[in-house]
């Protein structure tokens, strides 16, 4: 039978040492990671007072860059707090959106992340991308790359023209909404690249 990993030294071993966060070693302690899957599951991990205390209260965003490297853990509990702080963070910074992208988890991890997300954190926000990849927000500026036959508007959107203050579609990460000639229009992601 197995049972839960939760003593100090336990944790310590197979941490190496450092948080299972941000790697530092300085002011260890368990966190227990919250809404687990039946017993024997590993649901703690080991994390420095930094990562403990922005777990608490997120104000520097930046400091959960170091998911970067943590989020591929082999740790389930790692990987669940990597999912949760990830989404967390995914309507306000980018860069998590693109990692929240990138990670993968079997599904009775994936279960038990999204268990203990709110429910504003459950579905992550859709990421906008133009032609080249780069991120759309509300209010960019972009350029049409196509011309486009506008439906049930008798004109031509050409190629070249600015499309300012556009509004992202939330519910398709391939739309977006702007006005050219004066029609409010929808426009394919794929056919407009962002002005810098």
């Amino acid at each position: 039978m197995m049972r839960a990993m939760n003593s100090l030294d336990e944790l310590v071993t197979r941490a190496g040492g450092a948080c299972e966060l941000c790697a530092d070693g300085t002011d260890l302690a368990p966190v227990d990671v919250s809404q687990a899957p039946g017993a024997g599951a590993e649901t703690a991990l080991l994390a420095c007072a930094n990562c403990r205390a922005q777990l608490a209260e997120t104000s520097d965003v930046n400091h959960w860059r170091c998911l970067t490297t943590s989020m591929w853990s082999e740790v389930p509990a790692v990987q669940v707090l990597a999912f949760r702080t990830l989404s967390s963070l995914a309507t306000d910074a980018p860069w998590a959106a693109e990692l929240l992208e990138q990670l993968y988890l079997e599904d009775n991890v994936r279960a038990w992340a999204e268990a203990g997300l709110t429910s504003t954190q459950a579905e992550p926000a859709a990421v906008h991308r133009d032609s080249n990849g780069a991120i759309l927000e509300t209010g960019d500026t972009v350029t049409l790359i196509k011309d486009l036959d506008v439906k049930g508007a008798n004109f031509v959107a050409k190629r070249g023209t600015a499309v300012r203050g556009i509004a992202l579609v939330a519910d398709n990460p391939e739309h977006i909404e702007g006005r050219v000639n004066g029609t409010r229009i929808v426009i394919l992601t794929q056919y407009v690249r962002k002005q810098k």
